[in-house]
């Protein structure tokens, strides 16, 4: 029995599951939190690592995949030393650059036609034009850019390699090109630094000195929707922190609004993904003001009439990344008297949290992305309340998958395709 490992190295934690390669089942599984802030060195996600897969969690293992969080900017130096810490995904300091680098282009349309996305503060193009203009002692010294997975698989393997995948968040890569605009990275930052390799779906990165084999490795939720063995017409929900709403594709169009992102996947096709600010913790925040327990939330909820009597939650209450609203709040509408009951309320938090990932699938079907049923995943999936009241707002067929690792197990999955050359076919 062959066995691989995958690795999600995700904003919190590193967590490693170890299955069997014909079957994909799970037979060891290790984890090992990070700091929780924006800014973090590098050397924490191989602390994490080290210490996910002590006490012989590797033993055996033949290939390793990692998935791990998007966007992060990893600088590097000549000799291949981290200059600062990575500024993360949800490190918000670059907005500004991002408005900047938006009018420097001519618009988000042109965003949109050059790489598929419209810059926000998330993305890797946004940071690295704050370095130049904040920190340009440091700029000065970056040699190369990688992402948080590339940097890890650099560190298993020495080779300086990313995937189609995770390079298509960055700012600085076309997917439908397949080629990085070092002409947007020159915009941004002021020149090209090196970047690394983009490999296939399949094509390995290298070995560690133990000899294990390394997939080329993905971004999170590239891993996730391999983990799910998502097709065209699904799409997955994730209700966590953030909300998340992505599909396969075998193509897509620009969208110049900026709510869509035109990600590639892990397997050679497209991603198209929408996110929100606005998902679990709407949930959350809607049972403090109340009072209750997130279980006697969902009691109320399902408690109520679909509708909750007029009332209405428009959940901003996170802003949004999307350029046009990212100084958005939230309101709770259709108030009257003889409406405004506890159970109403946590119906129209409900409602009004699904209504946004509503829309993000209306977003992606706007772009060409075909959705006839949708997998909920997350922390928020595991809400009584979310799984009977999804299929009614949604207006799609959903499934709740068992909860697992899913970004770990893609990783795992894309580790096994580099091993023997074909796509695994675990159910």
């Amino acid at each position: 029995m062959a066995l691989v490992a995958g690795v999600d190295s995700s904003t919190q934690s590193t967590k490693v599951v170890v299955v069997d390669a014909d079957t994909g089942t799970v037979l060891r599984e290790g984890r090992a939190d990070h700091p929780d802030r924006t800014e973090v060195h590098p050397d924490e996600w191989w602390r994490a690592y080290r210490e996910a897969t002590a006490g012989g969690l590797l033993d055996g293992v033949s290939a390793i995949g990692v998935g791990g969080q998007q966007h992060g900017m990893v600088t590097l130096d000549e000799n291949r030393e981290v200059v600062r810490p990575a500024l993360l995904w949800n490190d918000t300091r670059s907005a500004d650059a991002a408005a900047d680098l938006i009018r420097d282009l001519g618009g988000p349309d042109s965003w949109a036609d050059a790489v598929g996305l419209v810059p926000v503060a998330s993305f890797t193009v946004t940071k690295l034009r704050w370095l130049a203009t904040h920190e340009p002692d440091l700029a000065a010294r970056v040699a190369t850019v990688v992402l948080p997975h590339d940097w890890l698989t650099y560190r298993l393997t020495g080779s300086l390699v990313t995937d189609r995948g995770d390079a298509s968040g960055t700012g600085y890569y076309s997917a439908a090109q397949n080629a990085y605009r070092t002409d947007l990275l020159e915009l941004a930052f002021g020149r090209a630094p090196e970047l690394p390799r983009v490999l296939g779906p399949s094509e390995p990165a290298g070995t560690t000195s133990d000899g294990v084999l390394v997939s080329a490795g993905t971004g999170d939720n590239m891993a996730a929707a391999l983990g799910l063995g998502l097709g065209v017409g699904d799409a997955a929900v994730s209700i966590g922190t953030s909300g998340t709403v992505f599909g396969v594709a075998d193509s897509i169009r620009a969208d110049g609004t900026g709510a869509v992102a035109g990600f590639a996947d892990a397997t050679g096709r497209f991603l198209p993904l929408v996110c929100t600010l606005n998902a679990a913790r709407v949930l959350t925040a809607t049972a403090a003001m109340l009072g209750v327990s997130l279980s006697e939330m969902d009691a109320l909820a399902l408690s109520a009439a679909p509708g909750a009597d007029g009332l209405t939650m428009v959940p901003y209450l996170d802003g949004e990344r999307t350029p046009n609203l990212p100084d958005a709040t939230g309101s709770l509408l259709g108030m009257r008297r003889d409406n405004m009951t506890p159970a109403n309320v946590a119906r129209a938090a409900v409602e009004g949290m699904l209504s946004g990932l509503g829309a993000g699938i209306e977003a992606l079907r706007a772009v060409g992305t075909d959705v006839k049923q949708v997998r909920l995943i997350g922390g928020g999936a595991q809400s009584k309340a979310v799984q009977a009241i999804a299929p009614e707002v949604l207006g799609v067929p959903v499934t709740i998958p068992a909860p697992a690792e899913y970004v770990a197990l893609g990783a795992a999955r894309q580790a096994a395709w580099a091993l023997t050359g074909e796509p695994p076919t675990w159910s």
